[in-house]
């Protein structure tokens, strides 16, 4: 219901209150005068009008028509000029009497027939005399005037109501977008991607100052479509475009144009576009635009649907035979591949912007945006969170400074620091700690061994991001987990890193079939992943030297309707070779992680022990273990430290105290040694591992090109944008570039 409607039911209301008090008034509280018989036959005390004239009963009369007022005898005469303005309410008594009665004569003739009465003469009371003719006393009429105008406009009021919600109910093709004349958005509120303002400041320039273009032969884009994963801020820009042109911006949503009635769709198109005509220039924003810009003939039997109508009259309206310069049509989809082709070309979208999620330095922009209004300790470096949040979106990254405003709030704390944020990220990713959730020793030794398995395949594998956070703490659904932490963002993996990531992520079970003999269900999605990973290796990415350089991802997903089931680029025979590859890898890798535990059985055990008395260890903790360092030793480290932390937190927050929780990683000079005494004991007997000397010269040369090290980006996640990348624009080689939105979920294994 809208606002005018609940405002005039309001009035209706109040209108109809109104009249039920005056009724009741009329009805119980107005003072009505007695009525008395006109005639002197009456006996008893119940006297008549004549018979209290002649007994000196009354003071003043007041004869109309056909009734007779009068006051009592012992009025005043205030009182009776009082009575003769409103006789209906001042008189005491009213009789009923005949227009043909001449009682203007019996008072003239009263005195003389009272002469002779014993003990005096009779007083004539003061009379005012109406002609019968002369109508009705309309100040008796007043308040019945005013109920009756009263009921007069409350009915009026509910039969406009009625017709208001009838013509709402045929209304339907009335557009629903909204139009906002002042957008306050401004390109200085999105950060994280220069190059897409870059293309849509163009579109500024043209509505504040069209003659620079003009005087090129340059038009304007009609359309602009922004294609990007969900978060990234596509909304955002268009009202940014809007907020900088300072011109009227429509919005509305894909599903708003179609709904049950026919021609509804088709209908809301061209009132919107008419509405947009009468405030040109103006920016028309349709988000979701997939919702009604699916491509035609996709329905069962490829009918002629509602949503068809809606399409065919949107692209009429976008490039018909109607001109409708100065109105920009900005759309946003993350389903650009299911649009039809007609709605993509030049005329109509002639701008297609791809919003990705941000690098490194976007997301550093985008912190300091939405942190504007939090108070941050001194310890907060955007650098650092930057880093430990590679395939955050814009939506992701304000979301976790959400989060970790409610920790600081939850904690009352003034200010948010570092370990709010950081916990802030592991909610994010793997869901608020379930601490409460009773576990036994048995799962949480097998929890404990298969996150060990992972951080320890991830700490030896040079191709594997360093870890940051161990946990047997459950969140989510998963039961522990193993955080890494990417140094950059790159769009390239290789397959050597490929391989490492499979056998980081089957570093879980192998560590369960070393410890317990027996594995558990706990690595299913790591099995999952990991075959997404060697699959794709395999039918995408060329990594196969069975199959060789060939694309074999056709197993696409079709329109009902246009086919029921999936098709295959390749023959039954090749299949089987392809299950072979895959398994191949699997197995391979599989072997190789249980060559690595075995090998660092020891590390796997301390480890252990310290997560079964501290649940959760950091990069700090772990680079003790690959030290040498015994369990007691860590467990004691990790007392010393929340120790001070305790402290810091009584005497006032500060830097110290936080970033004792971030060290990103031991001195390189001490991590060289580390990795060279480890890998020496493996070197002989396991090729996976090269010799110390080829260690140390791999760790300096990674020290040199630190900012070319490739990210720890999950791989099922880089696949599956892969693959919506090559779908989209074929053009692009399969498996070279990847986008970071899956990066987010990089390095964490779910149990």
């Amino acid at each position: 219901m809208n606002k005018k409607a609940l405002i005039g039911r309001y009035v209706v209301l109040a209108l109809s209150v109104v009249l039920i008090i005056v009724l009741v008034y009329f009805m119980f509280f107005n003072s009505k005068p007695v009525e008395i018989a006109y005639s002197n036959d009456v006996s008893g005390d119940n006297q008549g009008l004549i018979q209290r004239i002649e007994a000196g009963n009354i003071s003043a009369l007041y004869i109309e028509s056909y009734r007779v007022y009068a006051l009592k005898g012992d009025a005043s005469q205030k009182e009776i000029e009082a009575f003769y303005n409103n006789p209906t309410k001042k008189a005491t008594y009213v009789a009923a009497i005949d227009y043909r009665t001449d009682f203007k004569e019996y008072l003239e003739n009263l005195r003389d027939k009272q002469e002779g009465v014993e003990g005096g003469t009779v007083t004539v009371p003061q009379y005012v005399f109406n002609d019968p003719n002369s109508g009705v006393n309309l100040s008796s009429l007043i308040f019945p005037i005013l109920a009756l105008i009263l009921c007069a406009i409350v009915v009026f009021i509910i039969f406009r109501q009625n017709a208001s919600s009838n013509r709402q109910a045929l209304n339907f093709g009335k557009t629903k977008a909204r139009l906002n004349m002042n957008v306050s958005v401004r390109f200085t509120d999105v950060a994280g991607a220069e190059e897409e303002k870059e293309e849509l400041k163009e579109i500024v320039e043209f509505l504040k100052d069209p003659k620079k273009f003009l005087a090129l032969g340059a038009r304007i884009p009609k359309g602009v479509l922004l294609v990007g994963p969900p978060g990234t801020g596509k909304t955002l820009f268009a009202k940014a475009v809007a907020g900088e042109s300072n011109v009227p911006f429509f919005s509305i949503s894909g599903s708003d144009f179609v709904e049950m009635f026919v021609g509804t769709g088709a209908a809301r198109v061209r009132d919107l576009f008419d509405q947009a005509k009468k405030n040109m220039p103006c920016i028309v924003f349709i988000d979701e635009i997939d919702a009604v810009g699916r491509q035609r003939g996709s329905g069962l039997g490829g009918g002629h649907d509602e949503r068809e109508q809606t399409l065919n009259q949107l692209l009429v309206q976008m490039d018909g035979f109607e001109k409708n310069e100065g109105i920009i049509i900005m759309a946003a989809t993350n389903r650009a591949d299911i649009l039809d082709p007609a709605l993509l070309r030049p005329g109509r979208f002639d701008r297609q912007i791809y919003v990705n999620v941000p690098d490194v330095k976007g997301r550093e922009e985008i912190l300091k945006v939405h942190s504007r209004n939090k108070p941050l300790a001194d310890d907060v470096s955007f650098k650092i969170l930057a880093r430990m949040t590679s395939g955050f979106s814009g939506a992701d990254l304000e979301n976790l400074l959400n989060e970790a405003a409610i920790l600081a709030a939850r904690a009352n704390r003034k200010v948010i620091i570092m370990e709010d944020i950081l916990e802030g990220i592991n909610k994010v990713i793997a869901g608020p700690q379930k601490k409460s959730r009773v576990v036994t020793d048995s799962d949480k030794r097998i929890t404990a061994y298969h996150e060990a398995g992972h951080a320890i395949i991830g700490k030896l594998l040079e191709n594997c991001d360093d870890v940051q956070e161990v946990s047997i703490i459950p969140r989510g659904m998963a039961a522990g987990y193993t955080l890494t932490r990417p140094d950059n963002d790159d769009s390239h993996v290789t397959r050597n890193k490929l391989i490492d990531m499979i056998t980081m992520m089957l570093g879980g079970r192998a560590a369960e079939e070393i410890v317990i003999h027996d594995i558990s269900t706990g690595a299913s999605n790591d099995i999952e992943r990991a075959s997404n990973i060697a699959k794709k290796m395999v039918t995408q990415w060329g990594m196969s030297k069975a199959i060789g350089n060939m694309y074999l991802g056709g197993d696409k997903e079709v329109f009902l309707g246009r086919d029921y089931g999936t098709t295959h680029s390749y023959s039954e025979d090749l299949g089987g070779i392809i299950d072979n590859e895959i398994k191949k890898i699997l197995d391979d890798c599989y072997k190789r992680a249980l060559d690595i535990l075995q090998k660092n059985r020891k590390i796997m055990d301390n480890m252990v022990k310290v997560l079964f008395e501290k649940d959760t260890i950091y990069t700090e903790e772990v680079n003790m273990l690959f030290d040498g360092k015994s369990a007691e030793d860590v467990i004691a480290f990790i007392d010393e430290k929340q120790a001070k932390k305790e402290t810091y937190k009584k005497d006032g927050f500060k830097s110290e105290s936080v970033k004792v929780n971030i060290v990103p990683e031991m001195p390189e000079s001490q991590k060289s040694e580390s990795e060279a005494s480890e890998k020496t004991q493996e070197g002989a007997e396991d090729n996976t591992f090269e010799k110390p000397q080829a260690v140390e010269e791999k760790v300096e040369e990674k020290a040199e090109k630190q900012e070319e090290k490739p990210s720890t980006a999950t791989v099922e996640k880089r696949a599956s944008a892969t693959r919506k990348t090559t779908s989209s624009a074929a053009k692009k080689p399969a498996g070279k570039k990847m986008s970071d939105s899956e990066k987010k979920e990089d390095g964490k294994d779910k149990e």
